[in-house]
């Protein structure tokens, strides 16, 4: 809503910001006064928390409802779609906080929209990094205008929390995903702060479109948030675009490429979930009041759009659901889960509200420096935003993960997902991975050092001990279990280093044995002595390393770890006998 726009609002009820010409954000005490206070005042709101930061901070909610449907189970019984906006899980982009915080006090004290509540349910997070919020600097976002000071990027643990939805390294994110398996809501909004090139647009938005994405809500997605609501606050007087990560920001004739957001991201998490979640982005360089109020606008305008048609909303999660458990039920090796995505070289012309530039050198950089001016030009650049699947499996019926491995155990709970313990030891068929070419990162992302790999599918019969967990893959939230189980995923608990100790060689052999068992099976093996010299004709660097020449024998023998580099996570795709008892 623009400021002609928008009653005078009496000083009681004025946010921070507004009170301070949008100077200012709330700190943390004093947004959750504020939070209660709007609570005290209105039976449409609720103010609670879901759980603590690492520092010992309560992370707020605002629950607004009508017909008193401020749980779970009385939002489902009154057919209200539930809608989750967050904020502040980046602490120096607070404008979904100051938005949010304005849009419940017009829905429920101000009485300027209360129909907003009709058939919706709204949970708003105002602050989620709340440690990260009170690290308070005017210097924390060299690329922002605005407030005058903000929080921090990350946790105080330096945690990026909008990196950790799969691996769930952080109380916070533990608390989150209790709170979304308690609520199951129906639509999520993240609020941000773009950074990257200067252009004309107040806000962009983004939304997962690639073929991992449920078709239903895929289909509502684009319907609702590109088809209305995205026209709908353009009309309102805020320039609003597609998300834009332009290829060259010194060049933007050169276009834009989107992103794929993994599912470590929050907007690429929740369509594992089968809902639908929009990112919004608004643009750093504008000042912080329109910043705001676009905003504003924009959660108005989605609330206005589910309060119209509840029941669509309602069906696509539960279509997607259904076909989730639907194909969980069978193997079907022609069924293929897709989880790594890749932008193709199509693109479309798309148009861009720019801002007049120059490109100079600089002596300061030495390379070429761009300068934007302030005059509006329109440009039409190529988007490149057609993904194809690049790396894809057909899922088991089953996950089966020996119970010692508790801390992926403890993941697979915190994600909300159905599992049962087996009650006594079992020998299973099993398909797995043989990991080959193992390497990781030279340095640490988000605390974990990520690894690449290959893998090689192999099939054995397996011991597992009681208390290990089977996980079935007819839930709704199966897309979350391969996601996380299936190692050539993007953000599995392989890649995160939950593993990494099954590459590790616990036993060795000294050289002068070698040399002794390398002649006995030479000896027995004429076969093996062709082997040796064909690899030792082909590959220079093993035939002049002494050592990779003796582990040539090592790796062949029966001394060889049998276990080395092999995923101890199963595989299941056919029926469990009867005879597997599972706890009930």
């Amino acid at each position: 809503m623009s400021d002609n726009l928008r009653p005078e609002i009496s000083s009681e009820w004025q946010t921070h910001a507004e009170k301070t010409g949008y100077r200012e954000t709330p700190r943390y005490h004093e947004t959750i006064k504020y939070a209660k206070r709007l609570a005290e005042a209105s039976p449409l709101i609720k103010f609670v928390t879901f759980g603590k930061s690492g520092e010992g901070r309560e992370l707020p909610l605002l629950i607004a409802a009508r017909d008193d449907a401020f749980t779970p189970d009385a939002a489902r019984s009154a057919g209200k779609a539930v809608v989750l906006i967050q904020a502040c899980i980046h602490s120096g982009e607070p404008d979904g906080k100051d938005a949010g915080l304005a849009l419940l006090r017009d829905i429920a004290i101000t009485k300027i929209h209360p129909n907003l509540l009709n058939r919706v349910v709204v949970l708003f997070i105002p602050i989620y990094n709340v440690d990260g919020h009170e690290r308070v600097s005017p210097y924390n976002r060299i690329n922002q205008k605005g407030p005058d000071e903000m929080g921090w990027r990350a946790t105080t643990t330096n945690q990026n929390l909008n990196r950790d939805y799969m691996k769930v390294d952080t109380p916070e994110t533990r608390s989150w995903l209790g709170l979304w398996n308690e609520w199951d809501p129906d639509l999520f909004i993240d609020c941000h702060v773009t950074d990257g090139a200067d252009y004309g647009s107040i806000i962009t938005y983004h939304f997962e479109h690639h073929e991992g994405v449920a078709p239903s809500v895929l289909a509502w997605t684009r319907k609702v948030i590109d088809g209305k609501v995205a026209p709908a606050t353009e009309k309102a007087g805020h320039v609003i675009s597609w998300y834009l990560e332009f290829i060259d920001n010194r060049d933007l004739q050169k276009g834009c490429r989107d992103f794929n957001g993994s599912p470590r991201f929050s907007t690429g998490y929740v369509p594992l979930r089968n809902r639908p979640a929009v990112l919004i982005e608004t643009h750093m360089l504008k000042d912080y009041r329109p910043r705001v109020l676009g905003t504003y606008e924009f959660l108005r305008l989605t609330l206005e759009e589910v309060n119209r048609d509840p029941e669509e909303l309602l069906r696509v999660a539960r279509e997607a659901d259904d076909q989730t458990v639907q194909s969980g039920s069978r193997y079907d090796i022609n069924h293929q889960f897709p989880l790594r995505y890749q932008l193709s070289d199509r693109s479309r012309p798309f148009k861009v509200k720019a801002l007049e530039s120059r490109v100079e050198m600089s002596d300061i950089s030495s390379s070429d420096r761009v300068i934007y001016g302030t005059k509006p030009i329109d440009i039409t650049v190529p988007m490149y935003d057609d993904f194809h699947v690049t790396r894809a499996v057909a899922p088991p019926l089953y996950y089966v993960v020996p119970r010692q491995w508790s801390e992926v155990i403890q993941r697979l709970r915190d994600h909300g997902l159905r599992f049962a313990k087996t009650l006594e030891p079992h020998e299973l068929d099993v398909e797995s991975y043989q990991f080959t070419e193992v390497k990781w990162a030279s340095a640490p992302f988000e605390g974990r050092f990520l690894s690449t790999f290959k893998v090689e599918k192999i099939r054995e019969r397996r011991n597992f001990p009681a208390g290990s967990v089977v996980v079935p893959m007819d839930q709704p939230r199966a897309k979350v279990a391969i996601s996380l189980l299936e190692p050539e995923a993007p953000d599995s608990l392989v890649v995160w280093g939950f593993f990494s100790a099954i590459f590790e060689e616990k036993e060795y052999a000294e050289h002068y044995i070698l040399e002794s068992l390398a002649r006995e099976m030479i000896k027995k093996d004429p076969q093996l002595q062709a082997e040796f010299q064909s690899t030792l004709a082909s590959d220079p660097q093993f035939s002049a390393s002494p050592n990779e020449r003796l582990r040539f024998f090592y790796k062949r023998s029966n001394y060889w770890d049998p276990y080395l580099g092999v995923y101890p996570i199963g595989r299941v795709i056919e029926p469990l006998t009867k005879d597997v008892e599972l706890e009930k």
